[in-house]
């Protein structure tokens, strides 16, 4: 189902989402949103009457692009492990070409304590639509013998999560985007070994 919004909201949420990618929720506001996208403070709160309502929103429409992605990697990836790669290369993507140089969610999830609880709500189901869906490919590619699993597929999805977002950290961390690859390369590797 796709979020309605006018295309000044949309142009709202898309500075909001390359601020907070830079710096986290806390490190914007509606007058840093005013200054780049040309509209008056009064005019966001139109859109948007709170951040939390703005984050929440944000976050909503990520989930329904990467929801969107994941199809796409259903529909055309041949199998398991090309679905994998399409998950990652897509990070490897957006890290050479400073896109979206980091997860929003991985970034809202650092701040997870001190989010209003509707973002924190949004950020969660963001985490358990991705974790179901990498267990997923997960336990097909064990049933068709392209993966070998060390744990459940539950367990190793969550494991598989988390060194994406560490090594985008990492290449964050030493401004280099080709270290993404380098970490996950082996993790990819130990799936499809014995």
């Amino acid at each position: 189902m796709a979020i309605e919004l006018s295309d000044k909201a949309r142009e709202i949420v898309a500075c909001a989402k390359a601020l907070l990618a830079v710096g986290g929720y806390h490190s914007f506001s509606y007058a840093d949103i005013s200054e780049v996208v040309h509209i008056s403070k009064p005019s966001i709160h139109h859109h948007f009457p709170s951040k939390a309502d703005l984050v929440k929103t944000l976050v909503a429409v990520y989930r329904e692009e990467a929801r969107t992605g994941i199809a796409k990697l259903e529909q055309y990836a041949r199998g398991p492990l090309e679905r994998l790669q399409g998950y990652t290369n897509f990070w490897a993507t957006c890290l050479r070409n400073r896109d979206t140089s980091f997860c929003v969610c991985a970034m809202l999830a650092t701040e997870l304590p001190t989010l209003p609880a509707e973002v924190a709500k949004e950020v969660r189901g963001h985490f358990a639509d991705l974790s179901s869906w990498v267990s997923s490919v997960l336990e097909q590619g064990a049933a068709d013998g392209v993966f070998v699993l060390q744990g459940t597929p539950g367990s190793e999805a969550e494991g598989l999560i988390a060194i994406v977002h560490g090594a985008m950290l990492s290449a964050r961390a030493h401004d280099n985007p080709d270290l993404f690859t380098e970490i996950l390369r082996p993790a990819l590797r130990r799936l499809t070994r014995p």
